[in-house]
């Protein structure tokens, strides 16, 4: 199994640009066959090192990750909205 964990920090960090971007993360449930586990989290501490989202999801192989990565709803709406909101994306990518 391969985890994915991304860390998203808003250019606008208001409450309902995170909000549009929590929802925006979970639309992908049900719409992705490739993902075994979806789970987006706010951030809580709001300190200056924290970013405002995490997305933590599972693959059954790297394979499937990197089709994942292709898959139309994720490159076509899911990346482009991340990319015009987002200051800063981090990831890690390990086998658990």
């Amino acid at each position: 199994m391969i985890t994915h964990i991304v860390f998203f920090k808003l250019a606008d960090p208001t409450a309902a640009n995170i909000e549009a971007t929590r929802e925006k993360l979970e639309s992908m449930r049900g719409k992705i066959n490739e993902l075994r586990h979806l789970e987006v989290g706010v951030d809580v501490i709001r300190s200056e090192r924290s970013y405002d989202l995490a997305l933590v999801t599972r693959f059954d192989s790297l394979e499937v990750l990197q089709a994942y990565q292709v898959h139309p709803y994720h490159a076509g709406e899911v990346i482009p909205h991340m990319k015009a909101v987002c200051s800063s994306i981090v990831a890690v990518d390990y086998a658990s």
